[in-house]
C-alpha cells in the first residue's frame, strides 16, 4: 500500500472522529467541511477524479452550509 494512501486514511478517521465528538452544532458544520476536504483528497489518490469532484461540491460547501442555515433558523436568527 502507499504510504500516502495510509495517510490519507489515517486523516479521514481521523477527522471523522473529530466531527462525531464535536458538540456545538457550528463548529461541527466547520469540521465538516474540512472533513469534506480530507474525502477529495483520499478520492483524488484512490483515482477517483469524479466522486473527488462531487465530493468537494457537496460534502465541502453544501452540507455545511445547510447544517449552518438550519442551526441559525433553529436558534431564531440570534448572532
Amino acid at each position: 500500500m502507499n504510504p500516502l494512501l495510509l495517510v490519507a486514511f489515517v486523516l479521514v478517521a481521523a477527522g471523522a472522529t473529530v466531527v462525531v465528538f464535536t458538540r456545538e452544532p457550528s463548529r461541527q458544520a466547520v469540521t465538516l467541511g474540512v472533513y469534506g476536504i480530507l474525502l477529495t483528497l483520499l478520492f483524488v489518490l484512490l483515482q477517483a477524479p469524479d466522486v473527488a469532484l462531487s465530493q468537494v461540491a457537496v460534502g465541502s460547501a453544501v452540507v455545511p452550509l445547510m447544517v449552518l442555515l438550519a442551526v441559525r433558523k433553529v436558534r431564531g436568527g440570534k448572532r
